[in-house]
Protein backbone atom coordinates (compact mmCIF):
# COMPACT_ATOMS: atom_id res chain seq x y z
CA UNK A 1 0.00 0.00 0.00
CA UNK A 2 1.61 3.60 -1.04
CA UNK A 3 2.22 6.09 1.61
CA UNK A 4 0.10 9.17 1.63
CA UNK A 5 1.86 12.29 0.38
CA UNK A 6 2.52 14.85 3.89
CA UNK A 7 0.98 18.32 3.01
CA UNK A 8 1.65 21.43 4.84
CA UNK A 9 -1.86 21.53 5.96
CA UNK A 10 -0.44 18.50 8.37
CA UNK A 11 2.90 20.63 9.15
CA UNK A 12 0.77 23.17 10.03
CA UNK A 13 -1.51 21.05 12.31
CA UNK A 14 1.35 19.76 14.09
CA UNK A 15 3.52 23.45 14.38
CA UNK A 16 0.54 25.19 15.27
CA UNK A 17 0.59 27.59 12.41
CA UNK A 18 -1.37 28.57 9.61
CA UNK A 19 -0.79 26.51 6.30
CA UNK A 20 0.69 30.12 4.86
CA UNK A 21 3.05 30.16 7.23
CA UNK A 22 4.60 26.53 6.39
CA UNK A 23 4.31 27.61 2.64
CA UNK A 24 6.47 30.82 3.52
CA UNK A 25 8.84 29.14 5.97
CA UNK A 26 9.59 26.28 3.36
CA UNK A 27 10.64 29.19 1.23
CA UNK A 28 12.45 30.99 3.64
CA UNK A 29 9.59 34.12 3.14
CA UNK A 30 11.21 36.92 4.89
CA UNK A 31 8.42 37.75 6.83
CA UNK A 32 9.02 34.72 8.55
CA UNK A 33 11.41 34.78 11.14
CA UNK A 34 14.46 32.22 10.93
CA UNK A 35 13.87 30.49 13.91
CA UNK A 36 10.42 29.44 12.51
CA UNK A 37 11.70 28.79 8.85
CA UNK A 38 14.24 26.23 10.24
CA UNK A 39 11.83 24.50 12.75
CA UNK A 40 8.96 24.01 9.60
CA UNK A 41 11.76 23.04 6.82
CA UNK A 42 13.32 20.63 9.77
CA UNK A 43 9.66 19.18 10.42
CA UNK A 44 8.74 18.63 6.92
CA UNK A 45 12.37 16.95 6.12
CA UNK A 46 11.32 14.91 9.10
CA UNK A 47 7.81 14.21 8.01
CA UNK A 48 9.31 13.37 4.48
CA UNK A 49 7.46 16.41 2.75
CA UNK A 50 7.84 16.93 -1.10
CA UNK A 51 6.90 20.44 -2.65
CA UNK A 52 4.98 19.86 -5.54
CA UNK A 53 6.81 21.87 -7.81
CA UNK A 54 4.10 20.97 -11.12
CA UNK A 55 1.38 22.07 -8.83
CA UNK A 56 3.21 25.54 -7.82
CA UNK A 57 3.64 26.04 -11.55
CA UNK A 58 0.22 25.90 -12.16
CA UNK A 59 -0.99 27.95 -9.93
CA UNK A 60 1.60 31.09 -10.81
CA UNK A 61 2.14 30.59 -14.03
CA UNK A 62 5.78 30.36 -13.58
CA UNK A 63 7.99 27.53 -12.68
CA UNK A 64 11.30 29.53 -12.15
CA UNK A 65 12.87 27.09 -14.62
CA UNK A 66 15.18 27.55 -17.55
CA UNK A 67 15.96 25.02 -20.06
CA UNK A 68 19.04 24.72 -21.83
CA UNK A 69 20.21 23.31 -24.84
CA UNK A 70 23.59 22.04 -25.82
CA UNK A 71 25.45 20.46 -28.61
CA UNK A 72 27.73 18.89 -26.59
CA UNK A 73 28.56 18.30 -22.62
CA UNK A 74 32.01 17.05 -23.13
CA UNK A 75 32.97 20.55 -23.83
CA UNK A 76 35.66 22.54 -22.13
CA UNK A 77 34.10 25.69 -23.47
CA UNK A 78 30.60 24.83 -22.74
CA UNK A 79 31.25 23.93 -19.50
CA UNK A 80 32.69 26.79 -18.56
CA UNK A 81 28.86 28.40 -20.20
CA UNK A 82 26.67 26.19 -17.95
CA UNK A 83 29.01 27.40 -15.12
CA UNK A 84 28.50 30.48 -15.29
CA UNK A 85 24.06 30.27 -16.30
CA UNK A 86 23.97 27.88 -13.01
CA UNK A 87 25.51 30.89 -10.70
CA UNK A 88 23.30 33.63 -12.27
CA UNK A 89 19.92 31.09 -12.39
CA UNK A 90 20.62 30.21 -8.42
CA UNK A 91 21.51 34.14 -7.65
CA UNK A 92 18.12 34.79 -9.11
CA UNK A 93 15.87 31.72 -7.66
CA UNK A 94 15.74 29.69 -11.19
CA UNK A 95 16.82 26.39 -11.88
CA UNK A 96 18.52 25.11 -15.07
CA UNK A 97 17.38 22.04 -16.73
CA UNK A 98 20.23 21.20 -19.15
CA UNK A 99 19.88 18.70 -22.66
CA UNK A 100 22.47 18.31 -25.11
CA UNK A 101 21.30 18.02 -28.86
CA UNK A 102 24.58 15.54 -29.82
CA UNK A 103 25.20 17.77 -32.51
CA UNK A 104 21.98 16.15 -34.19
CA UNK A 105 18.37 18.28 -35.19
CA UNK A 106 16.15 15.42 -34.76
CA UNK A 107 17.80 15.04 -30.71
CA UNK A 108 17.53 19.08 -30.61
CA UNK A 109 13.97 18.60 -31.56
CA UNK A 110 12.98 16.35 -29.02
CA UNK A 111 14.65 18.43 -26.45
CA UNK A 112 12.75 21.40 -27.16
CA UNK A 113 9.74 19.26 -27.00
CA UNK A 114 10.36 17.78 -23.93
CA UNK A 115 11.60 21.69 -22.34
CA UNK A 116 8.11 23.13 -23.74
CA UNK A 117 6.30 20.21 -21.82
CA UNK A 118 7.47 20.76 -18.94
CA UNK A 119 6.64 24.51 -18.93
CA UNK A 120 10.09 26.54 -18.51
CA UNK A 121 9.71 29.73 -18.32
CA UNK A 122 12.59 30.29 -20.99
CA UNK A 123 14.78 28.46 -23.23
CA UNK A 124 18.53 29.22 -23.95
CA UNK A 125 20.12 26.89 -27.00
CA UNK A 126 23.20 26.76 -28.43
CA UNK A 127 22.64 25.21 -31.44
CA UNK A 128 23.54 21.74 -33.38
CA UNK A 129 25.82 21.53 -36.00
CA UNK A 130 22.68 20.23 -38.14
CA UNK A 131 20.59 22.69 -37.47
CA UNK A 132 18.62 23.85 -40.77
CA UNK A 133 15.53 25.60 -39.60
CA UNK A 134 13.82 26.75 -36.33
CA UNK A 135 10.12 25.45 -36.68
CA UNK A 136 10.85 23.19 -33.67
CA UNK A 137 11.01 26.35 -31.61
CA UNK A 138 7.97 27.74 -32.59
CA UNK A 139 5.43 26.41 -29.83
CA UNK A 140 8.07 28.46 -27.23
CA UNK A 141 7.06 32.28 -29.87
CA UNK A 142 3.32 31.05 -30.01
CA UNK A 143 3.41 31.05 -25.97
CA UNK A 144 5.46 34.28 -25.73
CA UNK A 145 8.28 31.95 -23.64
CA UNK A 146 11.42 34.23 -23.99
CA UNK A 147 13.96 31.99 -26.63
CA UNK A 148 17.48 33.18 -26.50
CA UNK A 149 20.39 31.38 -28.38
CA UNK A 150 23.88 31.58 -27.27
CA UNK A 151 27.74 30.87 -29.21
CA UNK A 152 25.85 29.46 -32.22
CA UNK A 153 22.73 31.36 -33.48
CA UNK A 154 20.68 30.71 -36.31
CA UNK A 155 21.68 32.48 -39.77
CA UNK A 156 19.11 33.83 -41.71
CA UNK A 157 16.15 36.09 -41.26
CA UNK A 158 15.66 35.13 -37.98
CA UNK A 159 15.17 38.28 -34.80
CA UNK A 160 15.77 36.08 -32.09
CA UNK A 161 17.46 37.10 -28.52
CA UNK A 162 21.61 36.09 -29.04
CA UNK A 163 24.66 36.20 -26.63
CA UNK A 164 28.12 36.00 -29.06
CA UNK A 165 30.63 37.07 -29.70
CA UNK A 166 32.10 38.87 -32.54
CA UNK A 167 33.31 35.93 -35.16
CA UNK A 168 33.56 38.05 -38.23
CA UNK A 169 35.97 40.18 -36.32
CA UNK A 170 38.01 37.72 -34.60
CA UNK A 171 38.30 35.60 -37.70
CA UNK A 172 39.38 38.54 -39.92
CA UNK A 173 42.19 38.82 -37.19
CA UNK A 174 42.88 35.26 -37.29
CA UNK A 175 43.50 35.52 -41.08
CA UNK A 176 45.47 38.96 -40.96
CA UNK A 177 47.77 37.62 -38.69
CA UNK A 178 48.65 34.61 -40.59
CA UNK A 179 48.79 36.85 -44.21
CA UNK A 180 51.19 38.78 -42.07
CA UNK A 181 53.83 36.00 -41.14
CA UNK A 182 54.17 35.15 -44.94
CA UNK A 183 50.81 33.04 -46.20
CA UNK A 184 49.03 33.17 -49.53
CA UNK A 185 47.23 30.36 -49.67
CA UNK A 186 45.22 30.17 -47.23
CA UNK A 187 42.70 27.05 -46.27
CA UNK A 188 39.37 27.48 -43.66
CA UNK A 189 37.83 24.60 -42.35
CA UNK A 190 34.49 25.75 -40.59
CA UNK A 191 31.00 24.41 -39.81
CA UNK A 192 27.81 24.50 -40.44
CA UNK A 193 27.97 27.38 -42.50
CA UNK A 194 23.72 28.17 -42.24
CA UNK A 195 24.88 29.36 -38.82
CA UNK A 196 25.90 32.39 -37.83
CA UNK A 197 28.98 32.15 -35.91
CA UNK A 198 30.30 29.80 -38.61
CA UNK A 199 28.92 32.27 -41.53
CA UNK A 200 30.66 35.07 -39.84
CA UNK A 201 34.29 33.69 -39.07
CA UNK A 202 34.05 33.07 -43.10
CA UNK A 203 32.74 36.44 -43.39
CA UNK A 204 35.76 37.55 -41.64
CA UNK A 205 38.34 35.14 -43.51
CA UNK A 206 37.08 37.32 -46.93
CA UNK A 207 37.89 40.06 -45.46
CA UNK A 208 40.95 39.97 -44.74
CA UNK A 209 41.92 38.25 -47.90
CA UNK A 210 40.48 40.92 -50.02
CA UNK A 211 42.10 43.73 -47.09
CA UNK A 212 45.35 41.96 -48.64
CA UNK A 213 44.56 41.40 -52.11
CA UNK A 214 44.09 37.80 -51.99
CA UNK A 215 41.81 36.21 -54.58
CA UNK A 216 39.15 34.33 -52.36
CA UNK A 217 38.82 30.56 -53.83
CA UNK A 218 35.24 29.01 -52.47
CA UNK A 219 37.35 25.68 -53.32
CA UNK A 220 39.91 26.73 -50.07
CA UNK A 221 36.56 26.46 -47.81
CA UNK A 222 36.30 22.72 -46.85
CA UNK A 223 32.74 22.42 -44.80
CA UNK A 224 32.81 19.64 -41.85
CA UNK A 225 31.42 18.94 -38.31
CA UNK A 226 35.41 20.01 -36.79
CA UNK A 227 35.48 16.90 -34.66
CA UNK A 228 38.47 14.81 -34.35
CA UNK A 229 37.43 12.70 -37.47
CA UNK A 230 36.78 15.23 -39.44
CA UNK A 231 40.09 16.66 -38.65
CA UNK A 232 41.90 13.83 -39.48
CA UNK A 233 39.70 13.44 -42.74
CA UNK A 234 40.90 17.23 -43.42
CA UNK A 235 44.44 16.25 -43.16
CA UNK A 236 44.85 13.17 -45.86
CA UNK A 237 43.16 15.49 -48.17
CA UNK A 238 45.37 18.81 -47.35
CA UNK A 239 48.35 15.83 -48.35
CA UNK A 240 46.77 15.04 -51.86
CA UNK A 241 46.48 18.94 -52.98
CA UNK A 242 48.67 19.75 -56.02
CA UNK A 243 50.03 22.92 -53.96
CA UNK A 244 49.90 22.40 -50.11
CA UNK A 245 48.14 25.45 -48.51
CA UNK A 246 50.71 27.65 -46.49
CA UNK A 247 48.00 28.15 -43.48
CA UNK A 248 45.13 26.78 -41.63
CA UNK A 249 42.27 28.62 -40.09
CA UNK A 250 40.26 26.21 -38.73
CA UNK A 251 36.95 27.13 -36.86
CA UNK A 252 37.57 25.23 -33.44
CA UNK A 253 40.32 23.80 -31.99
CA UNK A 254 40.11 19.93 -31.67
CA UNK A 255 39.53 19.75 -35.57
CA UNK A 256 42.20 22.30 -35.77
CA UNK A 257 45.06 19.96 -33.39
CA UNK A 258 43.98 16.64 -35.28
CA UNK A 259 44.65 18.21 -38.54
CA UNK A 260 48.49 18.93 -36.94
CA UNK A 261 48.67 16.05 -35.11
CA UNK A 262 47.84 13.98 -38.95
CA UNK A 263 50.15 15.94 -40.64
CA UNK A 264 53.62 16.35 -38.60
CA UNK A 265 53.05 12.35 -38.62
CA UNK A 266 53.52 12.86 -42.58
CA UNK A 267 56.48 14.52 -41.83
CA UNK A 268 54.93 18.32 -42.48
CA UNK A 269 56.76 21.10 -40.84
CA UNK A 270 54.33 23.37 -38.51
CA UNK A 271 54.43 26.46 -38.31
CA UNK A 272 57.57 26.20 -40.77
CA UNK A 273 56.07 24.91 -43.75
CA UNK A 274 51.97 25.61 -42.77
CA UNK A 275 50.43 28.03 -40.11
CA UNK A 276 47.63 26.70 -38.36
CA UNK A 277 44.86 28.18 -35.83
CA UNK A 278 42.34 26.91 -34.27
CA UNK A 279 39.38 28.70 -32.20
CA UNK A 280 37.79 28.59 -28.22
CA UNK A 281 40.97 28.38 -26.53
CA UNK A 282 40.69 24.53 -25.24
CA UNK A 283 42.84 23.59 -22.09
CA UNK A 284 44.76 21.19 -24.56
CA UNK A 285 46.02 24.22 -27.18
CA UNK A 286 48.66 25.38 -25.15
CA UNK A 287 49.42 22.12 -24.27
CA UNK A 288 50.05 20.36 -27.72
CA UNK A 289 53.49 20.73 -29.57
CA UNK A 290 53.22 23.68 -31.16
CA UNK A 291 50.97 25.50 -29.18
CA UNK A 292 47.87 26.39 -30.70
CA UNK A 293 47.19 29.92 -31.74
CA UNK A 294 43.65 30.65 -31.37
CA UNK A 295 40.64 32.84 -29.97
CA UNK A 296 39.51 33.17 -26.30
CA UNK A 297 36.18 34.21 -25.32
CA UNK A 298 34.60 34.10 -21.68
CA UNK A 299 32.59 31.58 -21.21
CA UNK A 300 31.82 31.79 -18.14
CA UNK A 301 30.65 35.56 -19.11
CA UNK A 302 28.27 34.85 -22.04
CA UNK A 303 26.61 32.10 -19.23
CA UNK A 304 26.14 34.82 -16.95
CA UNK A 305 25.17 37.19 -19.55
CA UNK A 306 22.35 34.89 -20.98
CA UNK A 307 20.42 33.73 -17.95
CA UNK A 308 20.22 37.64 -16.81
CA UNK A 309 19.26 38.04 -20.20
CA UNK A 310 16.53 36.18 -20.34
CA UNK A 311 15.27 36.62 -17.07
CA UNK A 312 14.88 40.01 -17.25
CA UNK A 313 12.39 39.49 -20.80
CA UNK A 314 10.52 36.75 -18.50
CA UNK A 315 10.22 39.64 -16.24
CA UNK A 316 9.16 42.72 -18.62
CA UNK A 317 7.55 40.55 -21.49
CA UNK A 318 9.92 42.89 -23.42
CA UNK A 319 9.20 41.56 -27.40
CA UNK A 320 12.62 43.61 -28.97
CA UNK A 321 15.22 41.10 -29.53
CA UNK A 322 18.56 41.37 -27.24
CA UNK A 323 21.52 41.55 -29.32
CA UNK A 324 24.60 41.19 -26.93
CA UNK A 325 28.39 41.07 -28.15
CA UNK A 326 30.65 39.86 -25.91
CA UNK A 327 34.87 40.48 -26.20
CA UNK A 328 37.45 38.36 -27.57
CA UNK A 329 40.90 37.77 -27.58
CA UNK A 330 43.18 36.60 -30.20
CA UNK A 331 45.90 34.14 -28.65
CA UNK A 332 49.20 34.02 -30.61
CA UNK A 333 51.06 31.00 -30.09
CA UNK A 334 53.87 28.80 -32.09
CA UNK A 335 51.76 27.25 -34.39
CA UNK A 336 51.31 30.96 -36.57
CA UNK A 337 54.90 31.63 -36.41
CA UNK A 338 56.43 33.12 -39.82
CA UNK A 339 56.52 29.99 -42.66
CA UNK A 340 60.23 29.18 -44.02
CA UNK A 341 60.23 29.83 -47.36
CA UNK A 342 63.04 27.92 -47.87
CA UNK A 343 61.55 24.82 -47.55
CA UNK A 344 60.12 22.62 -49.72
Amino acid sequence: MLKKEVTIYEIAKLLNVSAATVSRGLKNHPSISKKTCTKIQETAKKLGYQSNALASSLRTSKSYTLGVIVPRLDSNFMSTVLAGMEKAAVEKGYHLIIMQSFETQEKEEKCAQLLFNHRVDGILVSTSSESDGMNHFSPFVKKNIPLLFFDRAPNGKHTFSSITINNRKAGYELTKLMIKNGSENILHITGNKRLLVYKERLDGFIQALKEFNIPFSPKMVWETKLGVEDGTNAAKKILTMKTLPDSIFVANDTCAIAITNYLQKKGIKIPGQIQVSGFNDDPFASLFTPQLTTVRYPGTEMGIVAVKSIIDLIKTKNKSPVKDILDFKLIVRESTDKIDTRLP
